[in-house]
């Protein structure tokens, strides 16, 4: 029998007092068990506060970028030992690439984001800097820094890797330690992949610790600077919340929690359409996989009342080819619930649709596993005919293979119908009609924390329905908890205090190590583009001589160029315009001279321009006028041994020093 340990204050701690038995999904026989009263809960959340933490805060935003990534190949390499270990959960191969490969990616995603979307640095700058004084000596800037305490994650038993990763990767982007707390049924699996992620010595000591079992009083401790994540049920949920502590102390809190998604057939979708296919193809494979035990599952069916009858022969269909047995097997395509009690529990739930609605597929006392000890159901599949006096199919979650198909008059009733779970984590619409896709987002997407649409144009890349993707908001209003996860780099913040900080430039760009303007500007020193990037510091400057603008400089860019709009060669029309005192430079000209007086032309560091940001155009310019540039280092970003990325602040004036244009530019630098 398997001893799950947990991980407490850099130890392995074995079950001990207070142990509880898991079973086989497959077999229903005891596996292992999990859970230890005396462990210390405060000396683990006294290591991640003072060890852990201090350790992520001293890397910057790439460095833990790199150990995220550097996690995941890791984890990949070593994969097998959870497939093998994750099928007596009751999941299949195809639900292992779900949760053991669906968490490995998105912490690549995390880490690739890190190091594309944050600075090489420790604070993370939350929009632009703000002028509050009329003079410029006088700024305003958002930051986010991380928390300085722990962040604890309780998860649920049906994605033991993916639901721990998806949460764990932003935590430690962000720079603060985790303390993680799967469901003790599945808790084999986590800790699997937790020793993986230690033994590996990628993690700083601290970083992330495992409690396999139940998390004592350790609620009761926390303050301000932790945050506690769940995903489960709402029931688990609203005794959690109401945590006097975490009350007492405002600790973040997030819940994701069970909800009844649904996706609606498009009006459009008429059988014999790509859309009617794809949408039973889609429900069809949101009931089975994982058996249904998704928080994403499609539990509600919505679809015009004309097509009631094709759809459930539709989706009737392909579930009797779904193949329900030992997910070991390679011919089964749906293994069983995680155990026996979860089988009673949705056999419940299952009975309580079944008082409004008439069960037309599955039945859970004669098909093949129906004699096994082990947690196996069949899919069930439900047509409640009168979805606007039923109560329980819009309040009653079988977390199963369990959904309900519902009849529709028009798009404004779907979407009273998809209002009635009263919050979901997703809703899906399939559909080609772009009007249906806007009238249903307007009128329901307030209740859902994903809208997914699809349609013959996108389902050959679309995810699926029931995949939360790392770069988009995983939550969901209501009943699905009223919080949100993932969603690129929104997920770090989750993790992090925004501030506002007021002072001088100088001030700012010490603090954010990103120049601001009327900060401190070094001009005395040889032209940066001669210096190597290791060389370059923040307001290094370099003041360009200036420039006449002509006429005939104006006539041959647009000639050359093609461009001929009226306010460069019209001066009639141009001063007919309110924008132009008469006939002016074309802004790209502009920005090919200020090019021309602030590059150094001979081979050096400055490998390539890579584009430019935030272009404005101020002030027009006339034939015989003149311009000049300041160049200034903005902000310094390392990308790998060779090179790293400048980012200049451009300033173009005229011969009485007014601001004509402005933007930053990207060059990359070699070492």
């Amino acid at each position: 029998m398997r001893q799950v340990h947990s991980f407490a204050a850099g130890t392995w701690v074995p079950p001990g007092s207070g142990a509880r038995s898991i079973s086989s999904a497959i077999t229903g026989d005891v596996i292992a068990e999990a859970g230890n009263d005396r462990l210390d809960v405060q000396a683990m959340r006294g290591y991640a506060r003072d060890v852990g933490g201090p350790a992520l805060r001293a890397m910057t935003f790439h460095d833990r970028a790199r150990m995220l990534k550097a996690l995941a190949l890791h984890l990949r390499e070593h994969r097998q030992v959870l497939y093998d270990l994750s099928f007596d959960t009751g999941a299949t191969q195809s639900d292992h690439l779900i949760d053991i490969d669906g968490g490995i990616g998105t912490m690549l995603v995390f880490a690739s984001k890190g190091r594309r979307e944050m600075p090489d640095a420790q604070v993370y700058l939350d929009g632009a800097p703000e002028q509050l004084g009329r003079a410029g000596h006088f700024f305003g800037q958002h930051i986010c820094t991380p928390l300085q305490g722990v962040a604890v994650h309780i998860n649920a038993f049906n994605f033991p890797v993916w639901g721990m990763l998806e949460k764990v990767a932003p935590t430690l982007l962000a720079g603060v330690p985790a303390i993680v707390k799967p469901a003790t049924a599945t808790s084999y699996v986590t800790e699997a992949c937790v020793r993986l992620m230690i033994d590996s010595g990628l993690l700083p000591d601290g970083a992330l610790q495992l409690v396999s079992g139940g998390i004592g009083d350790m609620l009761d401790h926390m303050d301000c600077q932790d945050v506690v994540t769940f995903t489960g049920s709402a029931h688990t949920a609203r005794k959690l919340r109401s945590n006097a502590n975490l009350l007492d102390n405002a600790v973040r809190f997030t819940a994701e929690q069970d909800s009844l998604n649904a996706s609606v057939l498009g009006p459009d979708a008429v059988p014999g359409t790509p859309e009617f296919d794809l949408f039973v193809k889609e429900v069809q494979r949101e009931m089975t996989a994982k058996a249904g035990q998704k928080c994403t599952a499609i539990r509600r069916i919505m679809v015009p009342e004309a097509h009631v009858d094709a759809v459930i022969d539709a989706i009737n269909a392909r579930l009797a080819k779904t193949t329900v047995g030992d997910p070991r097997d390679e011919a089964t395509r749906m293994g069983a619930l995680v155990s026996n009690t979860q089988k009673n529990d949705v056999l419940e739930k299952a009975a309580q649709i079944e008082t409004e609605a008439e069960r037309v597929f599955g039945n859970p006392d004669d098909f093949a596993m129906s004699g096994s000890k082990g947690a196996f159901v069949p899919p069930m599949l439900f047509h409640c005919a009168d979805p606007d006096a039923a109560q329980a199919v819009h309040d009653v979650e079988a977390f199963g293979p369990v959904s309900t198909v519902m009849p529709y008059r028009d798009v404004a009733h779907a979407a009273v119908l998809l209002n009635r779970g009263k919050g979901s984590l997703v809703a899906s619409v399939i559909t080609h009609d772009s009007d249906v896709a806007r009238e249903i987002s307007m009128a329901s997407a307030a209740f859902h924390g994903r809208l997914y649409f699809n349609n013959r144009d996108s389902m050959a890349e679309a995810t699926g329905h029931g995949a939360p993707l790392p770069h988009m908001v995983h939550g969901g209003p209501g009943r699905a908890g009223g919080g949100e996860e993932l969603g690129g780099i929104r997920a770090v913040k989750h993790y992090m205090q925004r501030t506002a900080i007021q002072g001088s430039p100088d001030i700012l760009t010490a603090i954010g190590q990103r120049w601001v303007p009327g900060a401190a500007e070094a001009s005395d020193k040889p032209h940066p583009f001669t210096r190597p990037f290791g060389d370059l510091v923040l307001g290094d400057t370099f003041n360009s001589p200036s420039r006449d603008v002509t006429l005939d400089d104006i006539e041959t860019f647009a000639h050359f160029t093609g461009d001929t709009f009226y306010a460069h060669m019209d001066d009639a029309a141009a001063k007919a315009n309110p924008f132009f005192p008469g006939r002016v430079a074309h802004g790209y000209l502009l920005l090919s001279f200020a090019a021309g007086l602030f590059v150094q032309p001979d081979p050096g560091p400055v490998l390539a321009n890579t584009g430019l940001d935030n272009l404005r155009f101020m002030k027009p310019v006339e034939a015989g006028d003149s311009i000049k540039v300041r160049l200034t280092v903005k902000a310094r970003t390392p990308r790998n041994d060779e090179y790293g990325e400048v980012r200049w602040h451009v300033t173009l004036t005229n011969q009485d020093d007014e601001a004509v244009a402005e933007y930053e530019l990207l060059t990359m630098n070699a070492y």
